[in-house]
């Protein structure tokens, strides 16, 4: 009978040894990696953790990073304002992390940066273009309208252009201006009227892209006692670095009518009215007619009218950047126009607007420069209200 002889216990123990060694020398890699946002940026300061594992690294400059890990492990990414990124290791990864857009609603402007809502000290309500009222908004007014709570704005007139009344948790003065202080893109502007109407109708709505509204009176820390009626802050739209250029054109028609008339007398009736209570008086029974023919006029129709309002707005919106990237150059360019017939004849504002903005970035991102420019035509007509008063007085 043939013998069967096994390997010595020790021989077998340093195989198996060398076999494991081999695999977990072969399972343990460097990732090498890069981060960067949805518009090709490099993200700086990103946290990088390998699932199960103690520690991490961040992203450099660059957003390179490395860091040790087992093929196949999960690496996790994170980035303040981002939605957290997961990818698989290996020897080379790129990671791209998208914005956060729950988190970006709890930040807000405060005058001299941004800040989490959680974080403020002060009042502060923020509207996003997506929260903003829609339709024909001839004013910045009209966008915020019944959007903020403790902020009233009441429009003086149903005329075209016609200027409104912004309060911040009411009035505060029984002889100054209750009107809180505007700033559009850190500069603050000038709440005189013009020509009938208001500074913010010279801001084409279109171009906005949130309001910062501080509504105690902390914000007067920032901009001294002009603040003491809170302040209104305006952001405009602006392009992205690294974005392909995007060109934008809406139009939008809108329809005016009367929807209720006051009910008046015709003419027959009047004058039988009027010879009721006034026939003794021969001269004002004469003056109801010419040659005793009585007319129907009513000038209700003859002062309203069926009104249009049109408005068109085109911009192109992108960024430059060169080919090692020490360059970047987001812009926008806007037109836009405006003509808005109001139901009483006559009324009328028509609106022109042009605008350029640059934010040129240049020594690496060291160096950042905001170049705004802003044109705007306005031509009001308003009714002629002292006429109607005369025409009262003389009949009275």
């Amino acid at each position: 009978m043939k013998q069967v002889k096994f390997m010595p216990k020790r021989m077998l123990t340093l195989i198996c040894g060398l076999i494991l060694s081999v695999t977990a020398f072969a399972q343990q890699i460097t990732v090498n990696g890069n981060v960067k946002d949805a518009t090709g940026e490099p993200i700086i300061g990103a946290t990088v953790r390998v699932a199960g594992q103690q520690g991490g690294v961040i992203t450099d400059y660059d957003g390179n990073f490395q860091i040790q890990a087992n093929s196949g492990a999960t690496i996790t990414v994170n980035f303040v304002g981002y939605q957290e990124a997961s990818v698989a290791a290996a020897p080379r990864v790129n990671i791209v992390l998208q914005d956060d857009a729950q988190l970006l609603k709890d930040v807000v402007v405060i005058g001299y940066g941004t800040v989490k809502k959680s974080d403020a000290t002060g009042s502060v309500m923020s509207v996003e273009a997506d929260q903003l009222n829609k339709g024909l908004a001839t004013s910045p007014a009209d966008l915020l309208q019944g959007k903020t709570p403790g902020v009233q704005i009441t429009t003086n007139s149903g005329a075209p252009g016609a200027g409104s009344t912004i309060r911040i948790r009411g009035g505060s003065s029984l002889s100054a201006s209750n009107d809180p202080l505007i700033v559009i893109d850190g500069l603050p502007i000038s709440s005189t009227g013009i020509s009938g109407g208001d500074v913010l109708n010279t801001i084409n709505p279109n171009d906005i892209e949130s309001f910062s509204i501080l509504k105690d009176a902390s914000a007067t820390a920032i901009y001294g006692s002009r603040a003491s009626n809170g302040v209104i802050l305006i952001t405009t739209k602006k392009g992205k670095a690294g974005s392909k250029p995007r060109v934008n054109i809406d139009m939008t028609v809108a329809v005016k009518t009367v929807a209720k008339k006051v009910d008046v007398l015709q003419g027959d009736a009047f004058k039988d009215f009027f010879m009721a209570n006034y026939g003794d008086n021969a001269d004002a029974v004469a003056a109801l007619g010419v040659n005793g023919v009585y007319y129907n006029t009513d000038w209700q129709d003859e002062i309203y009218r069926t009104a249009f309002s049109e408005e068109i707005n085109a911009s192109v919106t992108g960024g430059y950047v060169s080919d090692s990237k020490a360059f970047k150059m987001p812009y926008r360019v806007s037109v836009g126009f405006l003509n808005n017939d109001g139901t009483l004849k006559t009324t009328n504002m028509n609106r022109g607007t042009i605008g350029v903005n640059l934010t040129p970035t240049l020594i690496d991102d060291r160096l950042t420069i905001n170049l705004n420019g802003k044109g705007v035509f306005t031509h009001n007509s308003f009714a002629d209200e002292g006429a109607i008063g005369s025409a009262v007085k003389y009949i009275r």
